[in-house]
């Protein structure tokens, strides 16, 4: 007999809702986890840069203080306070999901896994093997580098390095406009770094509509964050004793010098698949992702995979998703294959992006007969209220013209990332403009816009 029903290879979101959720249907389960369980995202992603970005929030509050008959002098920062906050709420999240595996009876072994047989899990350090009649994938993913660019932890950084660190650089330079480099943007602007950002294409958040990517760029240089598109970084030359290092930046034809005391590259990430098993057992990758089915099945019977292992789509959401998927799989229920395109897709700076579905560019590539509809937040009360850049950003739908269904939304303005539930549940539903602009929505609320666009989809805008 089995040592388990389910070995989990990892213990970040996919892999530890997979373990709970195998569980819950009253699976055996354990989980493999080398580190801490709640992987990147909540020990050196997600969770830990939006505490930072929190505080980022609320001393640029004090900074616009004046705006609101506040006076502020003498205003003070710790940045080293603003860290330690993220790493305590680090803390309490991942003691959280400790609790809830071990109130799921899931065993959590630490270690690393290596899947020599199918059905067989060695713990690299001590040679122990747990047998299990499936095995979940759940190694996650790691920051990219590029040639020339490798991080060396002192001047050119990863996010990890960059959540660690207690104190403040001077000048940084960031290598990547995606939501990594723009979050990082933002909380090192707010605490006064000088920032410039080395975006390769033609504008921020190139997955993103272009018009919101635009609009982000003029956003951040009003807030004197310094925005390079079609840009590259050519050469980081490490600094000469106590002076900065020196990155030489390409872009329309001319070249220019930029001194910074960290690079941080955010360009993207690659699996972690090395050293696994996988290859020797046959298991089939993809630009080094593992290939997986609509219910998270790899090519090798038994084995599965799950999260940001898997290349689908690598956000946190995602791998929760996933995991629900391949526990419900493996105890026999029926699932529903994720549609990665609906996937919700948020970004944090302020303004925050959010966004699902087709791009008005994508839509148009696909040959789609497309109307494109937007409202501004600066028509809406509630937004107005708020004041300053926070009453700025719209939202703006990609409809099909025929019908009316919602092929893809996106925003960009104060907490839109809160606003985009409403959306996805109405993509779910396949629900056409017209019966989004039958729902009444509370006044004042920032949500209003959702109901204004729709309206002004279907040729009735009122407040515009």
């Amino acid at each position: 007999m089995a040592d388990y029903d389910v070995v989990v290879m990892g213990g970040g979101p996919g892999g530890y809702v997979a373990a709970i959720r195998a569980a819950q249907l009253g699976l055996r389960t354990a989980v493999v986890e080398r580190d801490k369980v709640g992987g990147i995202c909540s020990n050196w992603g997600c969770i830990p840069s939006k505490a930072l970005i929190r505080n980022a929030e609320v001393l640029s509050l004090f900074r616009r203080a004046s705006e609101f008959g506040i006076a502020c002098d003498n205003l003070r920062f710790d940045y080293g306070a603003a860290v330690k906050r993220s790493r305590q709420v680090v803390e309490r999240l991942v003691k959280g999901v400790e609790y809830l595996l071990k109130k799921n009876k899931v065993d959590l072994i630490a270690g690393e896994g290596y899947l020599r047989v199918p059905n067989k899990v060695e713990i690299k350090a001590d040679g122990r093997v747990l047998e299990a009649r499936n095995v979940v994938v759940a190694t996650g993913a790691q920051p990219s580098s590029l040639p020339g660019l490798r991080p060396d932890g002192a001047h050119i950084i990863t996010h990890h390095e960059a959540l660690e660190s207690t104190a403040l650089p001077q000048a940084v330079v960031i290598v990547g406009g995606g939501p990594v480099g723009v979050e990082f943007a933002y909380v090192w602007r707010a605490y006064g770094v000088d920032v410039t950002i080395v975006e390769m294409l033609p504008h921020l958040l190139p997955n993103e509509d272009e018009e919101i990517g635009v609009l982000l760029g003029k956003a951040f240089e009003k807030q004197g964050i310094k925005v390079l598109t079609g840009a590259k970084v050519e050469e980081v030359a490490p600094p000469q004793g106590q002076g900065k290092a020196r990155v030489r930046v390409s872009a329309n034809g001319s070249v220019q010098q930029i001194e910074a005391d960290k690079v941080l590259l955010g360009i993207g990430f690659r699996a972690n698949t090395a050293g696994l098993g996988l290859t020797e057992l046959g298991v089939r990758l993809e630009r080094g992702f593992v290939k997986v089915d609509g219910q998270m099945r790899t090519s090798v019977p038994g084995v599965y995979a799950v999260g940001d292992v898997t290349g689908e789509a690598l956000l946190a959401h995602v791998g929760f998703a996933q995991g629900t998927i391949a526990a419900e799989t493996i105890a026999g229920r029926e699932t529903v294959p994720l549609r990665y395109q609906d996937m919700p897709r948020c970004t944090y700076c302020q303004p925050q992006v959010a966004s699902l579905g087709l791009t008005e560019q994508a839509a148009r590539a696909q040959g789609q007969d497309v109307k494109v509809a937007r409202f501004p937040f600066r028509a809406n009360g509630k937004a107005l209220t708020l004041g300053g850049e926070e009453s700025e950003g719209l939202i703006k739908l990609v409809v099909d013209a025929k019908y009316g269904a919602i092929l893809g939304a996106c925003m960009i303005g104060h907490e839109v990332t809160e606003m985009l539930g409403e959306l996805s549940l109405a993509r779910a539903l396949e629900a056409t403009t017209a019966e989004l602009a039958l729902t009444v929505h509370a006044h004042p609320t920032l949500s209003e816009v959702i109901r204004e666009v729709a309206l002004v989809a279907e040729g009735q805008g009122l407040h515009i």
